[in-house]
Order: structure tokens, then sequence, then C-alpha cells
């Protein structure tokens, strides 16, 4: 389980490619690693990942075939930096919202607009998605727990990004073009599903 509360975005020092599985290290500061063991779970752009190996400067991880088609981490190349969660653990704060790391699609930023002290960033996502993205609803966005923009409409969304949250996340340098991971809030999900089938289910 995650919150969405990024610690930061670190380079992709190695990928090995085998038959359907990547096998991806990411460089990460002490800070990261500590009581770290194989097997614990990492939000690496908000996909949930198992640790299969670590040492002192980086951690490994097996990223299957399921996870390369549905994730932008197929995508991904040494150099490239990607947004990084420990775990949530009993008693931390919830400072964004709670997230699985499991993700349901990647969608495309398709404008920037920047202004003085915040930058506002659109997204197409597909129409399958209409249902629970909602204005002020929540969503996660490569690991980044975020607030959804007033409109919704045409298949874009919008999200409005704080300096700090620039700093912090792979957001600051982001570009038209960019697929970015997606998972939808899984209450907002259960709820508008749940209402979807009672309606159906009075049609009959």
């Amino acid at each position: 389980m995650f919150t969405g509360i990024v610690k930061g975005f670190f380079p992709v020092g190695r990928i090995e490619t085998f038959n359907e599985l990547n096998r991806i290290t990411v460089l990460l500061p002490s800070t990261l690693l500590e009581g770290l063991e194989t097997g614990a779970s990492i939000a690496v752009n908000g996909c949930c990942l198992t640790v299969t190996s670590f040492d002192r400067e980086s951690v490994t991880f097996d990223v299957m075939k399921e996870t390369l088609r549905v994730t932008n981490l197929g995508a991904l190349g040494e150099g490239d930096k990607v947004n990084i969660e420990r775990a949530a653990r009993f008693g931390d704060e919830i400072g964004g919202h709670l997230l699985s790391g499991h993700i349901h699609d990647t969608v495309e930023i398709c404008d920037i607009k920047q202004e003085e002290n915040n930058v506002t960033v659109f997204f197409q996502f597909a129409s399958e998605w209409q249902d629970y993205i909602l204005p002020k609803g929540y969503v996660s966005l490569n690991g980044c727990s975020l607030t959804i923009g007033e409109k919704v409409e045409g298949g874009r969304f919008c999200i409005h990004l704080i300096p700090e949250t620039l700093r912090m996340t792979s957001f600051g340098t982001a570009e038209v073009g960019d697929r970015v991971n997606l998972e939808i809030d899984s209450q907002t999900q259960a709820i508008v599903t749940t209402v979807k089938r009672y309606l159906e289910s009075t049609r009959l």
C-alpha cells in the first residue's frame, strides 16, 4: 500500500532485457535503502514492484510482461528518472490517498501551461475511464497523488502542480507526448461501479 507522496525521482542505472521480462536497477540514496529487504514493495512511477536484490546504492526489480504492457516502464531507458515511494507502514502519516500500485492504464500529456508559480498539465485518456475521472477527484499519475482540475471533457482532464511537486517528481521535466501511469482511486471506482451495476439491474 502507498500514499502517493513521492520521495524523489532517481535514475535507472541498468536495464537487462530477457524474454518477456525486464530487469530494472534504480540508483537510490541511502535514506531510501534503509531497512530494505528482498521481497519488499516499492512504487516505481506508481507501479508496485517487488525488490529482487539491492546493495548500498541501488535496488533491482523484475518487471513482467503484463506490467510492461500496461505501464510506461517498458519504455524506460538507462539514465531515465523514475518517481519512487517506499511502501507505507502502520503509523505513517497519510498525506495523499491510499494507492495499491496497480496501474490501470497510461495517459498521454497533450498540453502543458506554464504560469509563474504553478503548472497545469493536460492529459488525454481512454473513454473507458470517463466515469471514474471526476472534477476534484483523486488520481495517481506516475505515483503522485493528485487532484483532478475543474474540467473533465473531450477525453481530457488536467492537474495543477505547485513548485514543490515539480521539484520532487518527474513532472518538473515532463513534456507533451509523454505517457504517464494512471491509477484510478479505488473508492471512486468501487462506488461508480456499484451504482452502474445497480442501475443496469433496475432496467431488466
